[in-house]
């Protein structure tokens, strides 16, 4: 299911020009539901005032703003503030009509899992579902030695709803592929929070490090990099930082106190990765935690990371995967990638 920014599929003069309530169904939530965020909303709507539906979508409280699905289904991960709120579930006819139910909920405070508490304002921005988008680019990792292949596809299966991103990677001399999408262009944000499922089959035995990054080009045109990874060789979560100066940069890797082995995660299992990390003005990141599976692993580390790199006002989700040993292959799945900025 690809999430539209722009409701291109019905004329906007006439969207709000019929509305009724009874045509969109909400199945997983009842009004009065208590939630953590990010929180999933699954809804249906096939007609809207007798019109074929062409768009679902949502909104929060008075928020002018509503994030669109093209098509009959909704499926998202929602992320908000937490307190009382309420949640508007849309729809839209292919001739303009316009539906809605509207239902209480109160989000739960932090994340789930969480210790430390994470709140997320209502203006906070989210794309949903980054691994649907089309423009996904694969490119060796120099940095890690060794040599690198990468393939892409979009599948059904497996998937948590409809629409997961396989990765295909061989390598030799324990070599890594680092796969990319440019999801935006906001030099001003300072916080984000990552949120992904990923599946690991039984050919991830060869897989060394997976690696979830973003970058962030700031007003002053450095490019920030917000890095983690579980570690297979340390057997922690680790983090990035620069070791030099933005214009005479050393990317280096720390490890946290905290534990993580790629090779101890179920086979055959979603596994939901959740990552909250913020920037100042100088580029100095603070990684504040890693959730697995709801668990928190705390990192609180604060270090320097600002890179003058002359990009352009870029940013990048980045997915790398590590080989393992002298040599082989591994598929890996991710699904209902997420970020949200503030």
């Amino acid at each position: 299911m690809t999430s539209i920014s722009k409701l291109l599929l019905v004329p906007l003069i006439s969207v709000f020009s019929i509305s009724a309530t009874a045509e969109v169904a909400i199945h997983n939530l009842a009004s009065g539901a208590e939630v953590d965020s990010p929180f999933p909303l699954s809804a249906t709507a096939i007609t809207c005032s007798s019109q074929k539906v062409a768009v679902v979508g949502y909104s929060l409280d008075s928020s002018p703003d509503s994030t669109f699905f093209e098509g009959t289904l909704l499926d998202a991960s929602v992320t908000s503030s937490a307190g009382a709120h309420t949640l508007h579930v849309k729809a839209w006819g292919a001739q303009g009509a316009f539906c809605v139910t509207d239902i209480a909920i109160t989000v739960k405070p932090g994340v789930s899992g969480a210790s430390n508490k994470l709140f997320i304002p209502p203006s906070a921005r989210v794309v949903h579902n980054l691994q649907t988008f089309g423009d996904w680019k694969a490119i060796p990792d120099r940095g890690v030695g060794g040599r690198a292949r990468g393939a892409m596809a979009l599948v059904n299966s497996p998937s948590i709803h409809g629409a997961s991103r396989k990765f295909f990677t061989s390598y030799r001399a324990a070599g890594g592929e680092r796969y990319s999408i440019n999801f935006g262009d906001d030099t001003r944000a300072t916080n984000f929070f990552y949120d992904a499922f990923v599946y690991l089959t039984p050919s991830t035995s060869t897989v060394a490090n997976l690696e979830m990054d973003m970058n962030q080009v700031m007003p002053n045109g450095w490019t920030v990099t917000f890095g983690i990874q579980c570690d297979g060789n340390s057997g922690t979560w680790d983090y990035t930082f620069n070791a030099g100066s933005p214009l005479h940069w050393v990317d280096r890797w720390a490890h946290s106190k905290s534990r993580c082995n790629v090779q101890s995660w179920k086979k055959q299992v979603w596994h939901h990765v959740q990552a909250y990390y913020s920037r100042d003005s100088e580029g100095r990141v603070t990684y504040h935690a890693v959730w697995l599976d709801g668990v928190e692993n705390p990192i609180e580390a604060t270090v320097p990371s600002a890179f003058a790199l002359h990009w352009g006002d870029f940013l990048i989700s980045n997915f790398q995967v590590d080989g393992r040993g002298a040599a082989g292959s591994n598929v890996v799945y991710l699904d209902d990638l997420s970020i949200t900025r503030w």
